[in-house]
């Protein structure tokens, strides 16, 4: 078949699969991200068995009885003109539950439960449940399937000496090895014909020790080609793998040259994926020759039609993916339904429609942050007059502040989308203006979204001219020493102290990066990896928290890890349980494990937590008028984006 354009939508769980009404809420999902032009989409993984399960009652196409669901998705997809395959996926040793099986019982380092290894006759069910599968799907409308042969997923461990212990004919040797993937692609050939499409998703970098070598690689593509794949799409990293692959502090394409290796050694069509969230960046890839199509998971949660725009030279309108991991891959790993911190209407396009209002109000919105920037762009599209105040020069809020983050520079693309959008919906902006009562009593709707001020800490000495907050670091209204401590290890905490290690490593470029985390692009181990070689840090920095336990426990399920390591490999020194005692020009002045101790710095940097800003909500109050209090300005917490800006569209599509 002819697909309309060389953009994959690529596979990503979301946890509809496993909703009540879980395929009515994917049609509207995918069928919305066809209609935005998606060439083809890939859903997320289908398990063939109870035992390929990744999680109890996880999705599973096993009968003729569970066809109906899937056939309301690719009708919905069809309808706008797209292809759609299914992915097939056995979880393998990563699945959650008792049952999980593997090629050999080798318990994963990120699962509590063991797998059972799989007999002979069970290695040849399997290969028939894929099969049966892949032609269940054909007669669900699938214009193909997808076999996850990547991310250290079943077929994946069969591959790798370092997974499959095995001494029969499924084990030892490399072509043993690699008999189920090329059992399974010529099996499923053999049942659906030439037509339906085959992706298989190749593991070209394992980026774990004792992973596949470079010849290996090689061997398996051309092998899958034989068998009767039409396309191999790549796959980076073991989810077992301590380097970051998807996240922010990944720079844009890094792991294209990968693809580009492989380009000219198969000829049928390669897929190349992993943070290519842009246009621009997706059209160098793709004339640099490093794939023939490029593969978006998460920037079609941020935009569904990310295609459309860049069709129509509208990129700029495009809310970009910022790899944040926050609403997507850390719901699905907590049991919930990812969305998308920039778009909560993903996976919810059918409880939080978007439509035109009736009546247009006047709505004021105080302050510029992403609760106010998300209801004041909401409310303005529904079609409602807004008056958007910011006391401070420039949008942005707290993301401004991010946005000076290394690791977080993406965070700049969001803030670039609100003033497109502002200005597209003709929203009325006041900067340098702190609203007054007089100044909004006269709209209909009045919306607080004034965000957070600082918490103030009693500490002996916090008033020193050596004692600044986190913004003013940030912003760069303060200078600071070689010696630093800061007060908060939190996320702020976390914050601060990148910006004042001053290194990025997505700032360092692709090279940095590589270099930074250990992924060689020689390939001269199996698995691709050597030894890091990290920067040498700019500071001396320790991280401080009353609380006992591990500093950072609370960053985010999928990426907390990164920022752990981040500090830990440029040397900042940890500290829990403490007890501030005072600060003087010596340094900071601590008890903890029952003894006084100094740390000597230069300057104490406070991230001590904040408190909401509600001083205008409370004079609107005084007057008689109502009004509405969203984001930080309601509940401060460790600092929210995704909440901030749920609320804000929430709100706007009430009013």
């Amino acid at each position: 078949m002819t697909i309309r354009n060389r953009v994959l939508m690529g596979s990503m769980h979301t946890g509809l699969e496993e909703e009540p009404d879980g395929f009515r809420r994917m049609a509207a999902y995918f069928g919305l991200r066809a209609e935005g032009g998606a060439g083809l989409i890939v859903t997320g993984g289908v398990a063939p068995n109870r035992s390929c399960w990744v999680a109890p009652f996880s999705i599973r196409l096993a009968s003729a009885s569970q066809i109906g669901g899937h056939a309301l998705i690719t009708e919905a997809v069809h309808q706008q003109g797209g292809a759609i395959c299914m992915q097939i996926l056995h979880a393998g040793r990563y699945g959650y539950h008792p049952l999980c099986v593997a090629p050999s019982k080798l318990k994963a380092p990120i699962n509590r439960f063991s797998p059972w290894a799989l007999s002979q006759r069970g290695i040849r069910t399997t290969i028939d449940d894929f099969v049966r599968c892949a032609a269940l799907a054909h007669q669900a409308g699938y214009d193909g399937v997808e076999i996850m042969g990547s991310e250290g997923y079943l077929i994946n461990e069969f591959i790798t000496a370092k997974t499959n212990k095995r001494t029969d004919a499924w084990g030892g040797s490399f072509a043993n090895r690699i008999r189920l993937p090329v059992a399974i692609v010529q099996g499923i050939r053999e049942k659906v014909g030439e037509r339906f499409i085959i992706i298989y998703r190749l593991s070209m970098l394992d980026l774990v020790d004792n992973g596949s070598s470079w010849e290996e690689v090689v061997e398996l593509a051309v092998a899958i080609e034989k068998a009767g794949a039409s396309l191999i799409n790549t796959g980076i990293g073991w989810h077992e793998a301590r380097v970051p692959t998807i996240a922010t502090i990944v720079p844009r394409a890094a792991f294209t040259w990968v693809t580009r290796r492989l380009m000219g050694n198969v000829g049928i069509p390669l897929i190349t994926s992993n943070r290519i969230n842009t246009p621009e960046v997706a059209e160098e890839v793709l004339a640099a020759g490093a794939a023939d199509m490029v593969s978006l998971a998460r920037p079609f949660l941020a935009d569904p039609f990310w295609v459309r725009k860049a069709g129509q030279n509208r990129a700029d309108e495009i809310n970009t993916c910022i790899a944040c991991n926050q609403a997507c891959l850390d719901h699905i790993f907590t049991r919930k339904t990812a969305s998308c911190l920039v778009n909560p209407r993903a996976c919810h396009e059918t409880i939080r429609p978007f439509a035109r209002v009736g009546s247009s109000k006047r709505v004021a919105v105080i302050g510029g942050g992403p609760a106010g920037l998300s209801c004041g762009v909401t409310a303005a599209a529904r079609g409602h007059r807004v008056t958007l105040f910011e006391a401070a020069a420039e949008i942005g809020g707290q993301f401004r502040l991010a946005q000076a983050i290394p690791g977080k520079e993406e965070f700049a693309e969001t803030l670039r989308y609100f003033r497109v959008q502002l200005a597209r919906n003709e929203v009325e902006i006041r900067l340098s203006c702190r609203a007054t009562v007089a100044d909004v009593r006269e709209y209909d709707e009045i919306v607080i979204a004034t965000g957070v001020r600082p918490r103030p800490v009693a500490i002996k000495g916090a008033d020193l001219p050596h004692v600044h907050g986190y913004a003013e670091v940030i912003d760069g209204r303060q200078a600071v020493g070689r010696r630093v401590a800061i007060i908060g290890a939190g996320g702020i905490g976390f914050d601060t102290a990148a910006f004042l290690l001053e290194q990025g490593t997505a700032g360092a470029g692709i090279d940095g990066f590589l270099d930074a985390w250990g992924i060689d692009r020689q390939y001269r181990q199996p698995g691709g990896l050597k030894r890091p070689v990290w920067p040498e840090p700019q500071r001396e920095i320790h991280l401080l928290q009353r609380t006992s336990g591990k500093p950072g426990a609370r960053l985010g399920k999928t990426t907390g890890w990164i920022h752990r390591s981040l500090l830990k490999k440029s040397g900042v020194k940890f500290w829990s349980g403490v007890e501030y005692r005072r600060i003087d020009q010596e340094g900071l002045w601590i008890r903890h494990g029952g003894e006084e101790k100094l740390i000597a710095v230069d300057t104490v940097v406070i991230c001590a937590g904040q408190l909401s800003d509600r001083g205008l909500a409370e004079e609107i109050a005084t007057v008689g008028r109502e009004c509405h209090i969203i984001g930080g300005a309601l509940e401060a917490g460790e600092l929210d984006a995704e909440r901030a800006i749920l609320q804000g569209m929430e709100l706007a599509d009430r009013l």
